[in-house]
């Protein structure tokens, strides 16, 4: 007699009903319906490369447009052929890597190889009218006229003018100054333009505020080196050229001394005294930001100053950083120790909350007059306000929101060392202290090490932390744009956008990229030094 047992039952197929949704998914994209995706997409795409081409067009950007046009075309031509497969996957990568990465690389490099900055905007055309216009004076025989900007038929700007002296009205374009008729246009009681002017319509009171800048560019030549120029919405006066422009020569002559502006070939017209005219025009300087850096007093010495900073900061921060979270880990690092995870958890809160809220907190903990610090420790330190003392409080709080980090990666490569190691050690004799400094620590930095790699070039451009605690500041005894605790990226962000002469973006990106090439090749040497820990492993 035999007995026959049934067998088990499979167990249930956890890991298919798993992966069933998104299988679904992919089939559900597939066939009729993935293709009318990629259409739709595909139209997006072309839809938005038609509008950026006729802004191209319309800007003269043939370049541009030709490489948009040919973009286009390849997307089209990889995503509708079915043998493009391994390039659909590369393209969006590309894509991204070009718009994030390489076009911010190369258009930051060429600022810098210019002279953009304030007073150094415009085009060349833009400035000489600017110039122009800037050198219009007032004098003795110059008219005054009631104005009411209006439009002509083709919605042109013009000026309907009427000569407070003689009550003669003009019709003012940018071409010259025509007589109305008699009676054409008037002033009223109270000193208003009224009347009708053939094809010209008066522009309304609620209108007139859109034309400020329109307005503020505006003159009408009369002849014999003077032109009117309207002074708010309703006056306009007849004022004089002091400066004469030579096409040919591409001089301004100032009118009233014989004195010649020429070209300095750095985007300004000069004197032979210096004198410069303003505006001037952006242009290419070649290595001019980058020599100014290395040569000129006024950049070079604040620049050594805040790089010598920028240094003892980012070092200051990842070794002490490094120090107490490795300490910790280190402390924390036994197995029968009571509310281990409690203590763990506690110390992870500064890395938990967000650095920028943190810093806004310590910034208020650390006030003169009101913070807790003082306050709770009856102190009356300057944290902030003092240079050395501001330095000390960047650092400690630099401190406070890295050591978490460290402490972690610490507390985990401390449990990946085999503990072998350690009692064999120990059975050699050796001390806590030798274990730590031949056995524990030499482990530790083959992981550890490119983390401090990428920590010191973090805080060597750490400009939240700055920024957000001191500003930078307190002021310096040089009476520069950086202040006592400015790193080079706060330093560069202020000649950019703080400098106390305006923006200039020419010499901010040459820093930029001086800072740059600090970092790289700092973290170069450091790789190539860290890779002797290998052997270790």
């Amino acid at each position: 007699m035999s007995t026959t047992v049934a067998p088990d039952a499979p167990p249930p197929r956890v890991a298919a009903t798993a992966w069933s949704l998104p299988s679904r998914a992919v089939a559900a994209a597939s066939g009729p319906v993935g293709l009318a995706l990629k259409l739709f997409f595909l139209a997006v795409v072309n839809a938005f490369a038609v509008w950026a081409a006729v802004l191209l067009a319309g800007e003269d950007k043939w370049a541009a447009l030709a490489v948009l046009v040919g973009a286009t075309l390849a997307i089209d031509a990889i995503y509708l052929s079915p043998r493009a497969f391994p390039l659909k996957f590369l393209i969006p990568g590309t894509v991204f890597l070009l718009a994030f990465q390489v076009v911010p690389i190369v258009y930051n490099t060429n600022i810098a190889f210019s002279n953009w900055s304030t007073g150094h905007i415009l085009t060349k055309s833009e400035a000489i009218e600017g110039i122009q216009r800037n050198s219009l004076v007032e004098s003795a025989e110059g008219g005054a006229y009631a104005m009411a900007p209006a439009r002509d038929e083709d919605g042109k700007l013009v000026l309907v003018l009427v000569d407070e002296n003689t009550s003669k009205a003009y019709l003012g374009t940018r071409s010259g100054l025509e007589e109305l008729p008699e009676g054409t246009a008037r002033l009223n009681e109270v000193g208003e333009i009224e009347g009708s002017v053939p094809d010209v319509t008066l522009i309304p009171g609620d209108q007139l505020l859109s034309l400020d800048q329109e307005l503020a560019g505006y003159t009408v030549p009369v002849g014999g080196e003077r032109a009117i120029r309207p002074e708010g919405f309703d006056t306009a006066l007849e004022l004089a050229k002091s400066l004469r422009y030579d096409p040919q020569a591409d001089t301004f002559t100032r009118i009233g001394d014989g004195v010649v502006y020429r070209d300095d070939e750095r985007g300004s017209f000069v004197a032979a005294s210096g004198a410069e005219l303003e505006p001037g025009w952006r242009t290419g300087v070649g290595f001019a930001n980058f020599s100014g850096v290395l040569n000129d007093p006024l950049v070079r010495d604040p620049f050594l100053r805040v790089l010598v900073w920028t240094f003892a900061f980012a070092i200051l921060a990842v070794l002490l950083s490094f120090a107490l979270g490795l300490f910790l880990a280190i402390a924390l690092d036994k197995p029968k120790l009571r509310f281990q995870r409690t203590y763990r958890s506690l110390l992870v809160i500064p890395y938990a909350v967000p650095g920028f809220l943190s810093l806004l907190v310590w910034q208020g903990l650390l006030n003169d007059d009101f913070g807790v610090v003082n306050s709770v420790l009856h102190l009356s330190v300057p944290w902030l306000f003092d240079p050395t003392w501001a330095k000390v409080s960047i650092v400690l709080v630099s401190v406070w929101l890295t050591f978490p980090y460290f402490f972690l990666v610490a507390m985990g490569a401390l449990q990946s060392i085999p503990g072998e190691l350690i009692e064999a050690a120990r059975v050699d004799g050796g001390g806590r202290w030798q274990i730590f400094r031949r056995v524990t620590l030499p482990l530790l930095l083959v992981a550890v090490a490119p983390l401090l790699i990428a920590s010191f070039a973090f805080n060597f451009n750490n400009f939240g932390n700055i920024y957000l605690l001191t500003g930078g500041g307190p002021p310096s005894n040089d009476q520069s744009v950086a202040g006592a605790t400015d790193i080079l990226i706060t330093y560069t962000y202020k000649i950019a956008f703080e400098s106390g002469k305006g923006q200039d973006y020419g010499l901010a990106s040459a820093v930029s990229i001086l800072i740059f090439f600090i970092v790289a090749t700092i973290s170069a040497v450091t790789f190539w030094r860290s890779k002797s820990l290998e052997n270790i492993a």
